[in-house]
């Protein structure tokens, strides 16, 4: 009629893991039951990460007395660990007494939380005297399921031990509970001990008579047993005409016998609860959760707050009132804790200490880019690509999207620089148009003096397109503009350059180079340039062209709102074209450098495209080094200083002769003889 131990040891886990203690200490009666009480708690303990601080097998009540110093001795070093608040008991009454016998004369005890199996009952040990229970003051106890029973008080309280000649085990009671003797052979009993037999059964402590479980167990089982008579009797009575074959089957699988009727068996007992046994001859019944309250009388009170019932719903079978619970005077009404060490908080995790059980473990801090939002996290977990961690690293935040914006400070200072230049390279070009007709204008050829302008106005506002959050359109136009217009602008100094040299070379006697003079020379140097960098930027666009993309892995806080190169390789090459040309020029112009001439550009352009490769070389690792909109700073900077540098070392000086030496603006100037 006792429910399935099984199912108290899995009510011992759903305690504990209700309460969180996961450190606890097992006393555990040395015996048979107690081997299979391990053998089925030990597993479900790792599986639902418990950890047993120790476990210390206990004797026998006939062996205690010849181990109890040692025993005893381990135990109380053990009740002394403040880690350990929770243990659990496993063992039969009165060994369990004598054990904590000698623990309370010998040692003192802390409060601790006992939780104890159904196999231990107080009630049984409360008639010992000299026994102090006050160490089980806030214990947890599992017992079979119990009800009152109509009437049972009434049946108690009218008890008398001389009601039956044979009742032996009521005046031992009755004994025990009063203190006293009952005479026997009409021989007096000296002093106040004589029992009466008029003594009231109500003075006594009212835990004596409440109807336990093994007392309600026994009041189901006598009814299942009439029930299963009842059973038999009606199914005798309704085979009594069955065929002589029907009858020898029946004989056969004993169908007479009483455990066949008993199996399967379900009724109501009197006061409305179903009781019910298996086709296994077990009865499906569950465990009541009591909380012990000690008074200093060394009576007690059980309060019920919960229970384990097999047959609700799967996940409604443990239940327990928390609010319901006197916890041990010593833990001041604070709910107990039993750990090996204190909970990780959000944001570590845990770390093995090496030859401890898991249950004890260091807490190390998450490591960059992750974070944990619960304690006792075994590892940290990385945020999602679009989000970060907090500083405390116990939650992810939201990446906001950067881009260099015309509003921000930076974006405003190169707009502002971009939109100077500008206005100063057209108000050159403006002069230059204006005196077309001046020596300096001539002789430096015009034509290419205003592609190279306007190259590079266009060079300058090209800048703007790299300002803002970019779309498809301005991803392939950034750097095909800029790659083609720049190779333009390289070109026309090329080609200025190498102008200052056939025009040189011209002014020999019977020279053939003054045919090449004119503008086709120029022009085809500029379309011939151009036009290769212009085949590199198709085949670009063509194969791998770049792309708007959010960049959520190269800075931690942010996503970049940015154009994807697409070819790296394409990038570079378009940028390493542009070196080229600039170094050629730089070449030619190192070696005109010295040619005579009043006007000669040589010198400037030489200084001019050493500005030039100067700001480029210094790009690529700058520009490697840098992320998010610095990264597009740092080429919208290359590119004004690149652009300011040509329009500074090559037309400032000549805008100087036009507008404040007009006396060195004069043919006399141009044609006046240098000796070599």
């Amino acid at each position: 009629m006792a429910p399935n131990e099984i199912l108290q040891t899995l009510g011992i886990i759903h305690l504990l893991k209700h309460f969180g203690w996961t450190w606890v200490g097992l006393l555990i009666l040395n015996d048979d039951s107690g081997d299979n009480f391990i053998e089925a708690l030990d597993p479900l303990l790792s599986e639902n990460k418990i950890c047993s601080a120790f476990m210390e097998r206990i004797p026998k009540q006939a062996f205690f007395s010849m181990f109890h110093g040692s025993v005893v001795g381990r135990i109380n070093v053990y009740l002394r660990e403040t880690k350990i608040n929770t243990f659990v008991f496993y063992g039969e009454s009165f060994t369990a007494m004598l054990m904590f016998l000698f623990l309370k004369y010998t040692y003192m005890i802390l409060g601790k939380v006992w939780i104890l199996t159904a196999q231990m009952d107080l009630t049984l040990t409360s008639l010992h005297q000299p026994s102090d229970l006050q160490l089980f003051d806030g214990a947890i106890s599992f017992g079979i399921h119990s009800n009152e029973v109509p009437g049972f008080d009434k049946f108690l309280w009218a008890l008398k031990p001389f009601q039956t000649q044979r009742d032996s085990l009521l005046k031992e009671f009755w004994e025990q509970g009063f203190d006293c003797v009952f005479s026997e052979n009409n021989k007096p009993v000296e002093g106040d001990e004589a029992c009466t037999g008029r003594e009231d059964l109500k003075n006594l402590p009212r835990h004596l008579f409440e109807m336990t479980g093994h007392s309600y167990s026994i009041y189901n089982a006598v009814y299942a047993v009439a029930h299963a008579v009842h059973e038999m009797n009606a199914l005798k009575s309704k085979h009594k005409r069955v065929t002589k074959i029907r009858r020898g089957e029946l004989q056969n699988q004993s169908t007479w016998k009483l455990h066949w009727f008993l199996q399967g068996l379900s009724f109501n007992n009197s006061f409305g609860e179903t009781v019910s046994i298996n086709q296994h001859g077990e009865v499906l019944s569950g465990f009541d959760i009591t909380n012990v309250i000690m008074f200093p009388n060394n009576s007690y009170r059980k309060v019920k707050i919960g229970k384990l019932d097999p047959k609700t719903l799967a996940g409604n079978e443990f239940v327990i009132h928390e609010d319901l619970i006197v916890w041990h005077k010593d833990f001041k009404q604070v709910l107990p804790r039993s750990v090996c060490n204190d909970l990780c908080p959000a944001g570590y995790q845990k770390k093995k200490k090496e030859g401890k059980k898991f249950c004890c473990y260091d807490c190390d801090p998450c490591s960059a880019g992750k974070m944990s939002n619960m304690s006792d996290t075994i590892a940290c977990s990385e945020c999602p690509e679009d989000q970060f961690p907090s500083k405390d690293k116990v939650r992810c935040i939201h990446k906001s999207i950067i881009f260099l914006t015309f509003e921000e400070p930076l974006g405003i200072s190169l707009v502002v620089i971009t939109a100077l230049f500008s206005v100063i390279t057209m108000l050159i070009l403006g002069i230059f148009i204006k005196y077309k007709d001046t020596p300096v204008v001539k002789a430096n050829n015009k034509d290419l003096t205003y592609t190279l302008l306007i190259s590079l106005l266009l060079c300058f506002l090209c800048s703007f397109l790299f300002l803002g959050k970019a779309s498809q359109l301005i991803c392939i136009l950034r750097q095909t503009v800029f790659g083609v217009i720049f190779s333009v602008a390289i070109s026309s100094v090329l080609a200025k350059t190498i102008m200052v040299i056939a025009a040189f070379m011209a002014t020999k006697p019977g020279s053939s180079m003054r045919k090449w003079l004119g503008k086709r020379l120029s022009i085809l140097i500029i379309f011939f340039c151009s036009f290769i960098q212009a085949a590199i930027c198709l085949i670009w666009m063509i194969t791998s062209p770049p792309f708007p993309e959010l960049n959520m892995r190269s800075m931690t806080e942010e996503i970049i709102a940015e154009c994807n190169e697409g070819s790296v390789v394409m990038f570079y090459l378009v940028l390493g074209y542009m070196g080229f040309l600039s170094l050629v020029s730089f070449m030619v112009a190192f070696l005109a450098r010295n040619l005579p001439g009043t006007f000669n550009e040589a010198k400037f352009i030489t200084f001019s495209m050493l500005m030039f490769c100067s700001v480029w070389l210094s790009f690529v690792p700058t520009y490697l080094s840098t992320k998010g909109k610095y990264m597009v700073a740092v080429e919208i900077f290359s590119i004004l200083t690149s652009s300011v540098g040509l329009l500074a070392c090559i037309f400032f000086p000549k805008c100087y002769i036009i507008l404040l030496r007009p006396e060195l603006n004069s043919k006399e100037q141009l044609v006046k003889k240098k000796h070599f």
